[in-house]
């Protein structure tokens, strides 16, 4: 296990290299000039030059990236262009409030997604196999931030149930686990938990319709166990395929919650890409992004830990 977990962060290396080049190149061919967020339209050439020097913008893209990776590895993600704040600052809540939403859509396409799957895969054939698959189609096939607007006009200006934008009462970035709270947390959860919804509901339908032709399923039926145990060999034989795919799609949900987190103004990495792209914010972007790739790496890895301690025939393997 050790020799494995090692082998697993040493492969971890070059793609974290990897994703720091190119976060770093991706926003570089970006359209536009940096510089035209900190300095107004009618500035003197001298003054954009100077600013342009103060921020290491007019040396070679090479001598850039190695400046930005040194201070990178140190845990300077630099300062922004727009508001002279570091970066760190305004990433640290929001990846706190980004994994917050992203931790409880996935826990609620996860849980609906077995239970749908499971059911779909024992009784194959039948009509509840077929609204789980429609339902999980839909899910899949539905554009997030339509949903989310949908619901928005349905809960938040027709019921008036539920909040629409913010993480507090009044648009508050700061998260307090009561109940007030907790409302604006339910329907970005619920507009971000179909896809992943749908993907797992497939996943283990597929699975486990497997699991249920093999032939020790058979051979435990002929020795007279109940369906219960049954159950929970299927289960523990379809656990390490079914926390890859939610792995998976925790990260997805990281990086992939922009335009719902923009329709309901969550203050999370979504909305602050949003920003930083509009504002052309550089070292936003660049760290932004960074630290979303580093975060689903990691992730990657600590599922594939999981699975090695799941499933003995990758230790074999």
């Amino acid at each position: 296990m050790l020799l494995y977990l090692i082998r697993r962060i040493l492969y971890a290396v070059p793609i974290a290299l990897a994703v720091g080049l190119f976060c770093f190149m991706l926003v570089q061919i970006a359209p536009g000039d940096p510089i035209n967020a900190i300095v107004p339209p009618d500035a003197p050439q001298d003054v954009v030059e100077q600013v342009r020097r103060d921020y290491g913008l007019d040396k070679p893209l090479p001598v850039q990236f190695a400046l930005w990776l040194g201070k990178v590895v140190q845990g300077d993600l630099g300062k922004s262009l727009a508001t002279g704040r570091s970066v760190w600052s305004d990433l640290h809540s929001a990846i706190g409030n980004t994994l917050m939403l992203a931790f409880a859509a996935s826990l609620l396409g996860f849980i609906l997604g077995c239970v749908l799957g499971g059911l779909a895969g024992t009784f194959r054939g039948t009509v509840l196999d077929r609204a789980a698959t429609t339902f999980a189609v839909a899910g899949v096939s539905v554009p997030h931030y339509w949903l989310g607007m949908v619901l928005v006009v349905i809960f938040s200006v027709q019921l008036n149930w539920l909040p629409a934008m913010g993480a507090g009462p009044g648009g508050s970035a700061d998260w307090v686990w009561n109940w007030e709270h907790i409302q604006h947390l339910v329907l970005p959860a619920i507009t971000l938990s179909v896809i992943p919804m749908g993907i797992v509901t497939r996943t283990i339908r597929g699975i486990v319709g497997e699991i249920m032709n093999q032939e020790f399923v058979t051979a435990l039926r002929g020795k007279g166990l109940t369906r219960w145990h049954i159950f929970l060999h299927v289960v523990k034989n379809a656990a390490p395929t079914a926390l890859a795919v939610m792995g998976l799609q925790l990260g997805y949900l990281m990086g992939g919650s922009i335009l719902v987190e923009t329709v309901f103004s969550w203050p999370g990495t979504g909305l602050l890409l949003n920003s930083a792209i509009f504002q052309r914010d550089l070292p936003v972007l660049q760290g932004t992004i960074l630290v979303l790739a580093m975060f689903f790496v990691g992730l990657n890895l600590l599922v594939d830990l999981v699975q090695t301690a799941l499933d003995p025939r990758i230790k074999r393997a």
